[in-house]
């Protein structure tokens, strides 16, 4: 009898670590990734936190078995992001129908200076296009210069995307670092003329081994701004319906970035993920900090596809939670 209850009893034990074990452990879902899958540019941002360390850019055949991968543990939107990705024009158009058309997913982005956007590309690529973000970080072509966003030409060729936008139905966004150089700047005029259906606005970020001394490619250490600063500029512009504010906060850890070798990065210090393509999505993602709770408080689901009846629609046709 005392050998039958010694059993019941190591049994029970066992059941009852089996399931703690399940409660603790959870399985991570890549729902939005940030594929910069080149960082090579045309431009030098001088708070750019993805420098041109490489020149590396994914073999299609290789990029695509990667996002396969996310797409089966739960990816549902991909931007894709550099560097600056119009650099590779192929690889992006390739990657962008496969990911709509193959992967079916609810929302395929890309952020861009918008320096090398073309109407035949759109022409040809943007009905699988459902956002395009265009970096402008200010109105004042003397600030975009000192920035180093090129020669004067940032503001006409945002208007002329947002109307290629329009034309060829793609969501057009606007991305602003607010740094040193703009934060004093009043935008609100610009913004109602251009209308976009999103205006994010990041607090310059500095990231260890990118932007962060003068041994860096860039040095971002010059252009930082305070809380205080940042919250100003947030309050002379938060009346706008498309406006989207990101502190440091909320931004550091809550981006879940891809690189060049389609591995996961990491924000705290640690070393980036293996490849997904050798030790798959769930061992990257676990190797790895990504702060899903700022994900969500940072709006991190929204109205992402162009196919929804409007801004108060998800990409699963309820209305946004965020």
């Amino acid at each position: 009898m005392w050998l039958f209850n010694i059993s019941i009893l190591l049994l029970a034990l066992w059941a009852g670590l089996k399931l703690r074990h399940r409660k603790t452990t959870t399985t991570k879902k890549p729902i939005s990734v940030n594929y910069h899958f080149t960082r090579q540019c045309n431009k030098t941002c001088v708070f750019c936190f993805h420098t041109a360390t490489t020149s590396h850019v994914e073999k299609i055949p290789a990029a695509k078995k990667g996002l396969s991968l996310l797409a089966k543990a739960g990816m549902k939107k991909i931007n894709f992001a550099g560097g600056e990705p119009f650099i590779a024009p192929f690889f992006l158009g390739t990657m962008i129908n496969f990911c709509k058309e193959e992967l079916k997913l609810e929302s395929v982005s890309i952020v861009t200076n918008g320096s090398l956007v073309t109407e035949k590309f759109l022409a040809k690529h943007g009905h699988n296009i459902d956002i395009l973000a265009v970096s402008c970080d200010s109105f004042n072509e003397e600030t975009n210069i000192a920035i180093g966003r090129g020669k004067g030409e940032q503001v006409k060729k945002l208007y002329e995307i947002r109307d290629l936008c329009r034309k060829y139905g793609i969501k057009f966004k606007i991305n602003t670092v607010v740094c040193r150089y703009n934060h004093l700047e009043d935008m609100n005029a610009y913004i109602e003329r251009l209308a976009p259906f999103r205006w994010k606005c990041f607090q310059v970020l500095i990231v260890e081994g990118e932007n962060d001394s003068a041994q860096t490619l860039r040095d971002a250490r010059k252009v930082l701004i305070t809380d205080a600063e940042y919250e100003s500029f947030c309050e002379r512009h938060k009346h706008h319906r498309s406006f989207v504010p990101e502190s440091n906060r909320l931004m550091a850890k809550s981006y879940l970035i891809l690189d060049e070798y389609m591995r996961f990065l990491d924000r705290t210090g640690r070393a980036p993920s293996g490849s997904i393509l050798e030790v798959g999505v769930q061992n990257a993602l676990d190797s790895v900090f990504w702060d899903e709770e700022s994900f969500v408080d940072r709006g991190g689901v929204y109205d992402w596809s162009k196919d929804t009846s409007g801004c108060e629609s998800g990409p699963s046709g309820k209305g946004l939670e965020w």
